[in-house]
């Protein structure tokens, strides 16, 4: 008899997190979701405690072995934490589960990214985080924030745009490509969450977002939606396709570049 299949999906407890959460258990996979709470493990992966509890969790819920993590969990706010949890969190969730999947017939990593990954960044802050390095990277969005709205504005795109870099770095190599491991990511436009219901539930941000992230594809995407190709790219049917971002943003990419 095959084995149930084992996801990790941080995240979990609402938007894109949820919505993956429960296409995968309709299809009959164990899901362990990751959340600050509300999950089947809560954890605070803006924290280096943090991200080491969730890895020690899953590896005695799941028996040692994990066939697909998707590092979802994220946040849009312009503030240093953002870093901690997009950038550092994710890293830290997928080498943390690393060597879980390798235990896998047929392991699959998956990140959410975002459109916002070609909009403008920072820098520095980008080499901070490409470097490993989270108290530099830390400082340098304070001083983001420090220096007013519009540089503080740079950090969440900052954060995926070095996200999708350091995942076309690894993909390729020996940990991930060569040990049978497809790493990806998916780029999503506004997608009706929490996260961006802020700006979706207003004239003003309604405004703001037509002028940055034109979606004429549909208008607004719905979490069920992304979660259809996360599942496709967590999934065994995808053999050959690594170190690709996927951007599901109804037309912003091609408008805006």
């Amino acid at each position: 008899m095959a084995r149930t299949r084992t996801t990790v999906i941080t995240g979990a407890a609402a938007g894109i997190g949820a919505a993956t959460a429960r296409m995968l258990a309709a299809e009959g996979e164990q899901v362990v979701g990751v959340d600050l709470h509300g999950s089947d493990i809560d954890a605070d992966l803006a924290t280096a405690e943090g991200r080491s509890a969730m890895v020690e969790a899953v590896r005695e819920r799941s028996g040692g072995i994990v066939d697909s993590v998707i590092a979802n969990a994220g946040s849009a706010l312009p503030n240093a934490l953002t870093v901690s949890v997009n950038y550092f969190g994710a890293v830290a969730t997928l080498e943390g589960l690393r060597p879980l999947m390798v235990e896998s017939g047929a392991p699959r990593a998956v990140i959410t990214s975002s459109m916002a990954s070609f909009q403008p960044h920072d820098d520095e802050l980008v080499a901070a985080m490409l470097a490993g390095d989270e108290p530099a990277a830390l400082a340098r969005a304070q001083a983001l924030v420090d220096a007013g709205e519009q540089p503080a504005q740079l950090i969440y795109g900052s954060t995926k745009h070095a996200l999708n870099r350091w995942m076309r770095t690894v993909a390729p190599t020996e940990d991930w490509a060569s040990a049978g491991i497809p790493l990806n990511a998916v780029g999503p436009g506004v997608i009706e969450t929490p996260m961006t219901a802020g700006y979706t539930s207003t004239a003003e941000g309604r405004e703001m977002l037509a002028q940055a992230v034109p979606m004429p594809l549909g208008g607004y995407g719905e979490p069920e939606e992304v979660a259809e190709l996360i599942v496709w790219l967590a999934s065994p049917a995808n053999s050959k396709t690594t170190g690709q971002v996927i951007f599901i943003d109804g037309g912003a990419d091609v408008v805006l570049r």
